[in-house]
């Protein structure tokens, strides 16, 4: 039976064991360290199987196209997530990684480090979305979770001359960059656009920017999972998303798929945070922020718990997009607000319809609603009389959609 060394941040914590349904042990001595890889395995000495253990260990993986294609790459069915994981389960989301039983365990914060030319990079961007993560290549073994093509990089930002690097053996990586999708023209200055929205009025978002990679934009993103010590060393934070925590495998990331509700992620953060008050204020106004740009596509997998020094915190928002910009996308919600279905029919009293839902305070609800609706309408504002790095085409339609959706809550807001 095939076995793979479950390791965090570089200390063997356990074993994933192979079979119709896949066994995850800790190690003895890991338990006495108190800290589970996941809220769904709880430091216990006897194994666990079936749904909590695919949960996380699923989560781990890519999903959709660029899945279906590693899966072709490396000649293994689509379905075999033990096989996937025993290939591409190196550098993972969080601090775990997985080697299999029998390999030399690597220096997990020395690892070597693959520099490229800008010519190299250029290639490896535009070939990705026919080999994502570089599957198959020597030496490399990475992993994150969606549906989009990304790759893990090393980027050196702070020294004079920026290089980028691939992250060889146990070397973690600092950045992601994603492409942007042929079939999505202006997503990458789309996602830009949203981000830089949100931290210009305060959200925790994670840091990243447009840029021109050849001739394919891409967003650079800094991995918020990861640190940089007094040393110089990169060390990663462990973390986990919402449908892992939850115990939901990726493929029911959707409520109307049988995934979580947003009542269920209240309730998580209600238990699970060690800041629960901060962590749902934030939470709910990363939903409200992601109802009022227009993203039908804010699944539980985009939303994530950190493990650092301050305990099980909410993580930076990520994947932020205006999905209305594209007509063609889906307007179904992936979680409802209250009995709202549909992302244009959302109104101020959905959100008091989620506020008895996830027992929150429906002043607090409406006051967080008013406040996000006048901040993004000043930054909006604000930000139009400032350079526009990616192209303004790219961005128009997403910041008119925006505006109008602003405007609305604010003029809904009135007679609520």
């Amino acid at each position: 039976m095939s076995k793979l060394i479950v390791y965090f941040n570089g200390e063997r914590a356990g074993v994933l064991e192979e079979g119709d349904s896949p066994v995850f042990t800790y190690d003895a001595e890991w338990l006495p360290r108190a800290f589970p890889l996941s809220r769904q395995l709880p430091l216990q000495a006897e194994p666990f199987s079936g749904r909590p253990v695919r949960a996380f260990f699923s989560g781990l993986l890519p999903e959709a196209d660029p899945r279906e294609r590693i899966a072709s790459i490396l000649g293994i069915s689509v379905s075999n997530e033990f096989a996937m994981l025993e290939r591409i389960g190196g550098e993972c989301a969080g601090a775990v990684g997985l080697i299999p039983d029998g390999t030399p365990e690597p220096v997990w914060s020395v690892g070597g480090i693959r520099w490229l030319d800008g010519l190299e990079l250029e290639k490896i961007i535009e070939d990705l979305p026919k080999r994502p993560l570089l599957a198959g290549e020597a030496g490399l073994r990475l992993s994150l979770a969606g549906a989009q093509a990304k790759l893990p990089i090393i980027l050196t930002e702070d020294s004079p001359e920026a290089k980028v690097g691939l992250p060889l053996g146990g070397s973690p990586s600092t950045h992601i960059v994603k492409p942007e999708p042929e079939r999505f023209p202006g997503l990458a200055a789309n996602e830009a656009y949203c981000m830089e929205l949100a931290r210009r009025i305060g959200l925790q978002m994670a840091d990243s920017r447009w840029q021109m990679i050849g001739k394919t934009p891409c967003l650079v993103v800094k991995r918020y999972d990861r640190t940089i010590l007094n040393s110089g060393a990169v060390a990663r934070i462990h973390q986990e998303d919402f449908c892992q925590a939850l115990g939901y495998p990726p493929e029911r990331k959707y409520e109307q798929e049988g995934g979580p509700s947003l009542r269920d992620c209240f309730s998580l953060l209600r238990e699970w945070s060690s800041a629960p008050v901060l962590d749902i204020r934030n939470f709910l106004d990363g939903v409200t922020f992601g109802v009022l740009i227009g993203n039908a596509d804010a699944h539980a997998k985009n939303f994530s718990i950190l493990y650092g020094v301050n305990g099980r915190r909410l993580a930076p928002l990520y994947d932020q997009v205006c999905t209305l910009a594209w007509p063609e996308l889906s307007k179904s919600l992936s979680m409802k607000i209250g009995t709202a279905k549909i992302l244009p029919e959302v109104s101020p009293e959905h959100f008091r319809q989620l506020s008895t839902e996830a027992r929150l305070s429906w002043p607090m609800v409406r006051h967080r609603l008013a406040y996000l609706c006048e901040k993004m309408r000043a930054a909006i504002e604000s930000m139009d009389s400032l350079p526009s790095h990616p192209p303004l085409s790219d961005i128009s339609r997403a910041r008119e959609l925006i505006l109008q959706r602003v405007e609305r809550g604010l003029r809904l807001l009135k007679v609520t």
